[in-house]
């Protein structure tokens, strides 16, 4: 039952992240929205930071949900960027599937759909490889760096990954 209440703090702590992150992101869609299409300003911002706020916070709950089940038994510090983004983007693609599914915002299962879905899913990925970063900032570690141009790794990162040599 301990573990299952650590979860449930786990998934709304990352979705409140989630919200945290997304609420800007809206409120910015809704300056551009109502700038173009001369809507009220504040109206429009409030209502696109509030839905992106609440989408963020399902959303988070959804990566933390499919990061459990996919990864439950490694930490954070186990997990490499790119398979965390992953896990992220999957969130954000069920996310928006689900959202397109039942037509919210009018969407359905339409092109308008699949580019919630699509755009969730982006959303996602660059939320869950910035929570990962942050997380592992606020413990002192860094990313693992290799040389990128010729895909090798650094000692300490091959050490990091289970490929140590």
């Amino acid at each position: 039952m301990k573990k299952l209440l650590q979860r449930i703090r786990g998934a709304i702590g990352i979705g409140l992240t989630w919200a945290a992150g997304w609420a800007p992101i809206g409120a910015v869609t809704g300056w551009i929205t109502a700038s173009l299409l001369h809507f009220p300003m504040g109206t429009v911002i409030t209502n696109y930071a509030v839905t992106f706020g609440v989408l963020g916070f399902v959303g988070g709950t959804i990566f933390s949900t499919v990061l459990s089940l996919a990864e439950g038994r490694r930490s954070f510090d186990q997990l490499s960027l790119p398979r965390f983004a992953a896990w992220g983007a999957v969130g954000g693609l069920v996310l928006g599937g689900l959202s397109a599914a039942v037509g919210l915002l009018g969407a359905g299962l339409t092109i308008q759909g699949a580019v919630m879905a699509g755009a969730a899913a982006l959303l996602g990925a660059g939320s869950a490889a910035g929570m990962l970063v942050i997380a592992r900032a606020a413990q002192g570690q860094a990313l693992p760096r290799g040389d990128v141009a010729r895909g090798r790794l650094t000692g300490d990162a091959r050490g990091l990954l289970g490929n140590a040599e």
